[in-house]
């Protein structure tokens, strides 16, 4: 006997509710945090395989900060008409580049490599190291659209502060093993 008289088809219904949501919210728990593959939608389309690819700019050229910051930094409009005064001036989207410049705004990029904001990453102990953007990037001179390669969670980090040789090789200043103390990312 049920108590409160619940109908039987309620309660079926409500199981099923259950079990869908037990199913379900894992999944996105999963999720969280893995945007491989993430390629947002840019306001005007940029191609990191002209620029980095066909024309070899290095990557700190336009992210400049990269080397001395926390962050790499989306390049100002001054980088961009740096070329682009000379370079495609009649190309419509280089046009439309052209007018945010001159009309001083800026054009408001969809971050593409986020991660989560208890983190602490920085651009500058890895660039200075020697270490490729590539390996946490992704091979960006491919790419018309840039999408988030890794995962980008702490496994990813952690698995190359292990053993950054097995990533990365034998470069010069890559010590057997990075520091792995909490603190080093959670700060």
């Amino acid at each position: 006997m049920l108590p409160f008289n619940i109908p039987k088809n309620i309660l079926k219904i409500v199981g099923l509710f259950v079990l869908l949501i037990a199913l379900i919210v894992p999944y996105y728990l999963y999720k969280v945090g893995r945007n491989e593959g993430y390629a947002p939608k840019q306001p005007i389309p940029f191609s990191h395989k002209i620029h980095a690819g066909i024309n070899n700019i290095p990557c700190l050229y336009c992210h400049s900060n990269a080397d001395n910051s926390k962050h790499a930094t989306v390049p100002g409009m001054n980088v961009c008409m740096n070329c682009h005064t000379a370079v495609k001036t009649e190309s419509p989207l280089i046009k439309e580049v052209q007018k945010y410049y001159n009309d001083n705004k800026p054009i408001e990029w969809v971050k593409v490599n986020d991660i989560q904001d208890h983190v602490y990453f920085s651009h500058k102990r890895h660039v200075t190291k020697g270490i490729d953007c590539q390996v946490c990037h992704g091979d960006v001179a491919k790419m018309d659209t840039v999408k988030q390669q890794e995962s980008l969670l702490m496994g990813f980090c952690v698995s190359c502060h292990k053993d950054p040789k097995a990533k990365l090789g034998d470069l010069p200043g890559i010590p057997d093993k990075a520091p792995l103390e909490c603190s080093t990312c959670h700060q």
